[in-house]
């Protein structure tokens, strides 16, 4: 019964923290950032991507440095103290929720393997392309494999293995330079781990949230267009490949958990184009090196605050578990 019922107050005080942080991005996102320009467009899908696992990631960490163990060293073992109605109505939400994102994300990586599957069924493996090392990690290893006239032109796929796929109409279509330029695309994709985010974001339903995570789609294709081109030129070469390869379609829509080149509506790649063909040096703006000794130092800040007050954090916590198993 004890451990009953710490599960059951800690999936409480989950829910309640995971569902309030929640609407509470929703609402910031709605008021502040929807109409706002990514002018760095990689800060901006970054920022993006964190404010949506904000609610999860605080909610995990407080239900876990605080209710978990003001439980476990405030409550009596052997009380036999009733639980409410409502906290057991909680527990049971909270447990729904996991139970949920667990069945959308394996549901997205089995249409993701169905689909690369079928690819697989007809593919050819292709040389590799030199021009993308500049742009991926010497540790991972990228297959491009060409794959059937019915699957999405170009696109990445996989998680722990990724691979670049290309149908040979995209490659009949796009010169050597556009198809050199579209593949770093991809490859940026792969090593930025977007389809490893795209998982992450299925394991954390929540309603309202479908506008954000598109958002952050678009932000991170844009970003990956940045990456991909070192100037004007390839910009263009990107641009065309994105207007060519529009142009093409398959007869089988990009799985969900993968990064297709061309996959969004139309007026976000008429915006991309638009941006290419305006490239200018000043889209490649260096990473702020500041910024993560900003973050460590807010990050040791807050340590050494919780191991001053951590004891006291504890006391009120379960003070406040208490209330809700009433």
């Amino acid at each position: 019964m004890f451990a009953l019922r710490g599960m059951t107050v800690s999936f409480s005080i989950f829910l309640i923290m995971y569902s309030a942080l929640s609407a509470g991005v929703i609402c910031v996102w709605r008021r502040f950032w929807r109409y706002s320009q990514p002018r760095q467009p990689r800060r901006y899908a970054d920022r993006l991507f964190a404010l949506r696992l904000s609610p999860a990631v605080i909610a995990t960490g407080v239900t876990l440095v605080f209710a978990v163990p003001s439980f476990l060293l405030l409550e009596p073992r052997s009380g036999n103290e009733p639980v409410g109605m409502a906290a057991w109505l909680l527990g049971g939400c909270g447990v729904a929720v996991l139970l949920i994102g667990i069945w959308k994300a394996a549901a997205a990586l089995r249409r993701a393997s169905r689909a690369v599957a079928r690819w697989s069924a007809e593919s050819t493996a292709l040389d590799s392309q030199p021009a993308a090392s500049n742009f991926i990690d010497s540790r991972i290893s990228v297959s491009v494999l060409r794959n059937s006239a019915e699957a999405p032109p170009l696109t990445a796929a996989g998680i722990l293995r990724p691979s670049v796929w290309l149908s040979g109409a995209a490659r009949f279509v796009l010169t050597e330079q556009e198809l050199q330029t579209a593949l770093r695309h991809e490859l940026v994709h792969v090593h930025r781990r977007d389809n490893l985010r795209k998982l992450l974001l299925r394991l954390l339903p929540f309603p309202g949230m479908a506008e954000l995570e598109e958002a952050w789609r678009e932000a991170s294709e844009m970003a990956a267009d940045d990456a991909a081109v070192s100037g004007a030129s390839e910009a263009l070469d990107l641009a065309a490949a994105l207007i060519k390869l529009s142009r093409l379609t398959p007869l089988q829509p990009a799985a969900e958990l993968t990064t297709a080149l061309v996959h969004s509506p139309a007026k976000s790649v008429n915006a991309r184009v638009e941006r290419l063909i305006a490239w200018t040096e000043r889209q490649h703006v260096p990473r702020n090196k500041g910024s993560l000794l900003y973050t460590l130092c807010a990050g040791l800040a807050v340590i050494a605050t919780l191991a001053v007050t951590y004891g006291e954090l504890l006391v009120k916590v379960h003070a406040a578990t208490e209330w809700l198993v009433r």
